[in-house]
């Protein structure tokens, strides 16, 4: 289950307030840099929620906006201090994409596009292995292991009974057919995404070769929306040594438009089992 205190999302939610401060004081990044002897970048990853805040920060800012009722210079103190404390993942040690998991522990919706393997709120505990370790194949056994392990911890959110997570997925045919970890873990991966796809809160759909080309040809993206309509929706993109997160209102309306289109375009969800039970068969075969 999601925390009720979740420090990604307030430090975000933060960051959000702080904006707001600055630009009703009409002062650029720039200029309260300045003011602080900070760099600009630091004002920006704050209020981009992209780097921790500290209570130090808050009141240093408050200060600089002339923020003069008490109450919200608490309220966004107690903030500080809760986005500083440490989600689950921490106790995982350092992962790369803590900043997603931390968004995605918290979002009450995800729409994700994969054309390479299945997503990894969906995927079998071998499976994942299997993509883990091919996918970094300098990595130790152990830092596999720990990957694994987080991979495994996140699919808490999909199979939880109160809030579980809205999850749609759109599949290229090549995540289905590319033999991740041998036949065997293909038809125990298949099997299961057939399972969790009859769960009331899980979409999946496939996009076939023969759809040709389609909107999703740019690569994997997903799209976190937030119960708090405070928080603004997330386009993450996923890279080899760091990711993306768009938030802009252009940026989010594209990607969104874009996976309407390719929900239009894939397979049903009842064709989609099928297609993928087929898939399945033939790796029994193999």
């Amino acid at each position: 289950m999601a925390s009720n205190v979740n420090p990604t999302v307030r430090r975000r939610r933060l960051g959000q307030e702080l904006r707001k401060l600055r630009e009703l004081k009409g002062m650029t990044a720039e200029e309260v840099a300045d003011r602080l002897l900070v760099s600009q970048s630091k004002i920006s990853r704050l209020e981009n929620g992209r780097r921790s805040i500290s209570q130090r920060d808050v009141r240093d800012l408050c200060g600089v906006y002339e923020v003069e009722d008490h109450r919200i210079v608490d309220s966004l103190m107690q903030m500080a201090k809760e986005s500083r404390q440490q989600g689950w993942w921490h106790a995982f040690g350092d992962i790369p994409y803590s900043v997603y998991i931390g968004l995605e522990t918290d979002a009450a919706s995800l729409r994700v596009y994969e054309p390479l393997v299945v997503p990894g709120l969906l995927q079998t505990q071998a499976y994942a292995e299997a993509v883990i370790s091919g996918a970094l194949p300098e990595a130790t056994a152990s830092d596999i292991e720990k990957r694994v392990q987080v991979r495994v911890r996140r699919q808490d959110r999909i199979i939880e009974t109160r809030q579980p997570l809205r999850l749609w997925a759109v599949l290229d045919e090549s995540a289905l057919r590319r033999a991740v970890g041998g036949p065997q873990t293909m038809v125990e991966q298949l099997e299961h995404l057939m399972d969790m796809s009859r769960l009331p809160h899980v979409t999946v759909q496939v996009m076939p070769f023969t759809m040709g080309a389609h909107p999703g040809v740019n690569g994997q993206y997903a799209i976190l929306e937030f119960p708090d309509a405070s928080d603004s929706t997330v386009i993450y993109l996923e890279g080899v040594t760091s990711d993306l997160y768009l938030e802009k209102a252009n940026d989010v309306q594209s990607y969104s438009v874009m996976y309407e289109h390719l929900r239009a375009q894939a397979l049903n969800a009842g064709q989609s089992r099928e297609f993928i039970e087929k898939i399945a068969k033939e790796f029994t075969r193999a």
